[in-house]
């Protein structure tokens, strides 16, 4: 009897002590960091981003921008199949410089109104000189996500190719809402900027 009061004693101490302890659950610092959308990391899925490979876009001296790729309501990021064929059609665009067939690998895809796929596709066609389709398909990424620095740097460089500064100014500071003034995007499109009018640009 003596020893059953004891060992309920002891218990009794030993879960006292338990709850009274510190939680062991892990501290988080605050703050985080974010992707081009203002998104904390954990928004993007591993399995979203492109390898290391398309990184830098696109190939240019001097500056370097990511590229990541960002949920959509009609795209399954973890479709290995969609990945490699976007992988695809950037190698066409930024090794091969052969737009035209990139245009057709990246509609192939089926994922038009994924903001990268649609940037890149306005990409080619600024680089083809069809300044038109360039539009349609800048637009059409804005419209999927309002946020997408990289469509906001290229559709700024359009806007200086067609003459309209205060355009290409807005879009800058657009950039600098979602970026700051320190990212890549911005200082590309500040740089070209810079240049007189008329200089031909190499974007």
């Amino acid at each position: 009897m003596i020893k059953g009061v004891l060992k309920l004693g002891t218990l009794a101490t030993f879960l006292m002590a338990l709850s009274t302890a510190p939680s062991p659950t892990p501290a988080f610092a605050a703050g985080g960091g974010g992707g081009g959308g203002g998104e904390p990391p954990s928004a993007y899925p591993a399995s979203s981003y492109p390898p290391s490979s398309p990184s830098v876009y696109p190939k240019r001296s001097g500056t370097k921008a990511t590229h990541k790729l960002k949920k959509t309501k009609q795209s399954s990021l973890d479709d290995s199949t969609f990945g490699q064929g976007y992988r695809a059609a950037y190698a066409t665009i930024y090794d091969r410089n052969d737009y035209a067939a990139a245009i057709e690998q990246l509609k192939a895809l089926g994922h038009d109104d994924h903001p990268n796929v649609a940037n890149l596709i306005g990409y080619s066609y600024r680089k083809l000189g069809d300044y038109k389709l360039s539009q349609v398909w800048y637009e059409r990424a804005l419209k999927t996500d309002p946020n997408h620095v990289l469509t906001w740097q290229y559709y700024g460089l359009w806007q200086i190719e067609q003459g309209n500064r205060d355009q290409a100014q807005y879009h800058l500071s657009r950039i600098a809402a979602i970026c700051g003034t320190d990212c890549e995007e911005y200082r590309s499109l500040a740089a070209a900027l810079e240049k007189p009018p008329g200089t031909g640009l190499v974007y």
